[in-house]
């Protein structure tokens, strides 16, 4: 019986290829680490831990490659002596990649202390400009003598490596050839991948270190510039974030308008007289689109208990989000600012991923984040580590409840678990909930179907009211349910009195709401960002409906006011109980899907087709015409004026609303 080869031949010589380029990239990271660091940077070895797998990808890709390559009789030098000509030519290309790509690493960090962007591709258009500078900034011709030095040793080293490797050549059954390639492809494939769960490793994971220099050294070159491909278009036109900056510094009143720097700071000071710290609980609620609820007298009332806390708190009945989508969602009530990118969102822009959040302003305050599934998911625990200074995150590892369907553990366990953890805190604490079951696949938990009464309604009275199926309106209703299972059960619990209760939807949904609403909102689509918000704190809050506009923009600078925190605002959101701004108050949506920007005021919708330049301006109170005069050119105007002013502004935030340091 033959001896097993747990390694062929072309195995052995791939995995030494691998070697060699994943020792040489962790050796440029130790380089990069130590050249870059800020002073009393410590050593991390989860930096470089994390360092390894990303480079290890990268290899592992190549490896796939090769071995493909090898298995082609006519690549296969085994087969063919002359075929090595061939992989000296091919691999000495590769290193010449790499040593591109790391060569330009290293110097665009030097240059904009970021690593190596997709956005390098845009300096191609003043090519000679670019050039010139790097001429004059950089010893270009030691560089390139270095770069001719490394290729030549490379060469050297690979012609060697190939004749060592022939010489030690062994033949091994077509069994055991086809059981290690298949290995070792599983285990390449596995390398690719990056960590065992249901994402794989991302970008994103590097900000999971929480310390941003640590975060960009764990990086490679290629996952860094992979990573914003898709946003290498990604950016704002200063002299527009100029041009409106004015409107935008009245709009939000800023203190001390600066359109040359453009400063959006707002620094609102606390009551000293006011000595309660009480807690803050935000929910953002999956598809919680405001015309299928009760509070507006849908007849097929899928939440009448959130109906009666909204009579109990304060309601904001004219509730938009500024995008579609609950990545977006997310990011506009934690951030601040509008989600305007076009290509994917904005939690997955890697230059976007340094935010300034208004939570951070909560001194003294315990900072958590629930979620029944990953946070993963959109890179939003990126988002999340980055820039929420101490923050804890609970998913679905962290639960003692088991996963029902795709999403995690259910809503009901969710917040029962999150209630529990809440009622154990000693400091006063601000949290978020992300709801999810309200989405497909509509799992309703056998351990709930007997407490909730699953109903059903014919097709037809179904559409009449908004619904596409009886599963939507059974998971809607089942997010009332537990709703109230959260609600019912915080009660119970000492922290519940000394509570400001925040839910707000993440998005609404297209669809068609009949006579709920003028026409507009469903020809006009903003069904989509209309959600319910509701501020909810019996001890502290007179019940109150209100009709003026709001947005998730919103929601941290009003808790920040109602829980009495001194905070500064650099973004667009305002406190909505305000009265400066309480009377032109809007809420800007851009509409990722139909590529749309507008703004909604107390009378009137205002949208901009981003394609076609097409202008709509029709009514939010009633159905009648808009009669052109004096005063209804001059909102139409004004409305013009205030949706350019938040979109260039949001295209300008993302990328310049870096945390602040504490």
């Amino acid at each position: 019986m033959k001896r097993f080869i747990p390694f062929t031949s072309s195995i052995k010589f791939i995995v030494q290829v691998m070697f060699f380029l994943l020792l040489l990239m962790m050796v440029y990271r130790l380089f990069f680490f130590y050249h870059y660091k800020p002073s009393n940077k410590p050593f991390s070895g989860s930096m470089m831990l994390l360092g390894l797998r990303y480079d290890l990808r990268i290899v592992a890709a190549l490896g796939i490659v090769m071995n493909f390559l090898m298995m082609i009789p006519a690549f296969n030098f085994f087969k063919h002596k002359k075929n090595s000509t061939f992989w000296v030519g091919f691999l000495t290309l590769i290193f010449f990649v790499f040593l591109i790509a790391y060569g330009s690493d290293f110097y665009y960090y030097d240059y904009l202390k970021q690593r190596l962007s997709a956005a390098i591709v845009s300096f191609a258009q003043d090519a000679g400009i670019s050039a010139t500078m790097m001429w004059q900034t950089y010893p270009i011709v030691r560089i390139l003598l270095f770069l001719l030095l490394c290729m030549w040793l490379f060469v050297w080293f690979i012609k060697k490596l190939l004749l060592k490797v022939q010489a030690q050549h062994a033949d091994t059954t077509t069994k055991n050839k086809v059981v290690a390639t298949i290995v070792f492809m599983l285990l390449l494939g596995f390398a690719v991948f990056g960590k065992i769960g249901q994402y794989p490793l991302r970008w994103s994971d590097a900000f999971n270190l929480s310390d941003d220099f640590k975060a960009n050294t764990s990086l490679n070159p290629f996952q860094s510039f992979l990573s914003t491909l898709s946003f290498k278009k990604s950016g704002y036109d200063v002299k527009k974030v100029k041009e409106v900056y004015p409107t935008m510094a009245t709009y939000l009143g800023i203190q001390q308008p600066n359109a040359e720097q453009l400063m959006f700071d707002r620094v609102h000071q606390a009551n000293a007289n006011f000595t309660n710290k009480p807690n803050i609980v935000i929910v953002i609620c999956e598809s919680f689109s405001a015309y299928k609820s009760s509070m507006f007298g849908n007849a097929l009332n899928a939440t009448p208990y959130f109906n009666s806390m909204c009579q109990q708190g304060i309601f904001f009945e004219r509730c938009f989000t500024p995008a579609f989508g609950t990545a977006r969602g997310v990011w506009a009530t934690v951030t601040g600012i509008p989600d305007v990118e076009d290509n994917k969102t904005a939690s997955r822009n890697p230059a976007a991923v340094n935010q300034h959040s208004i939570m951070n302003d909560f001194e003294g305050y315990e900072k958590m984040y629930f979620l029944g599934g990953s946070t993963t998911w959109a890179n939003i625990r990126g988002v999340l580590k980055n820039n929420i200074i101490g923050l804890q995150i609970f998913e679905e590892d962290h639960f003692k409840a088991k996963k029902v369907d795709v999403w995690g553990i259910s809503d009901k366990n969710l917040f029962l678990e999150a209630n529990n953890i809440l009622a154990q805190q000693n400091k006063p604490f601000i949290s978020i909930i992300q709801t999810a079951d309200n989405h497909r696949p509509y799992t309703i938990p056998a351990e709930d179907q007997q407490a909730f009464k699953v109903l059903n309604y014919p097709a037809d009275t179904l559409k009449k009211y908004g619904f596409d199926d009886n599963g939507q309106y059974n998971a809607f209703r089942y997010a009332d349910f537990c709703f109230q299972q959260f609600i019912e059960a915080a009660k119970k619990q000492p922290y519940f009195n000394n509570t400001i209760f925040v839910f707000v939807g993440d998005h609404g949904l297209r669809g068609d709401a009949g006579n709920l609403f003028p026409q507009s909102f469903t020809k006009q689509g903003i069904l989509a960002e209309h959600v319910p918000l509701l501020f909810y704190a019996p001890k502290f809050l007179q019940p109150q409906r209100i009709a003026a506009p709001a947005s998730q923009l919103d929601v941290l600078p009003t808790v920040a006011h109602l829980a009495n925190q001194q905070y500064t605002n650099t973004t667009l959101g305002v406190n909505l109980f305000d009265t400066t701004i309480q009377k032109h108050r809007v809420a800007f949506i851009a509409d990722p899907d139909t590529r749309t920007i507008g703004v909604v005021g107390n009378d009137y919708y205002y949208a901009k087709s981003l394609n076609t330049g097409a202008i709509d301006f029709v009514s939010v109170k009633n159905n009648n015409a808009i009669v052109p005069n004096k005063i209804t050119d001059s909102i139409k105007a004004n409305m013009a004026s205030l949706t350019d002013a938040f979109y260039y502004s949001s295209k300008y935030l993302l990328l310049n609303n870096k945390k602040r340091l504490q």
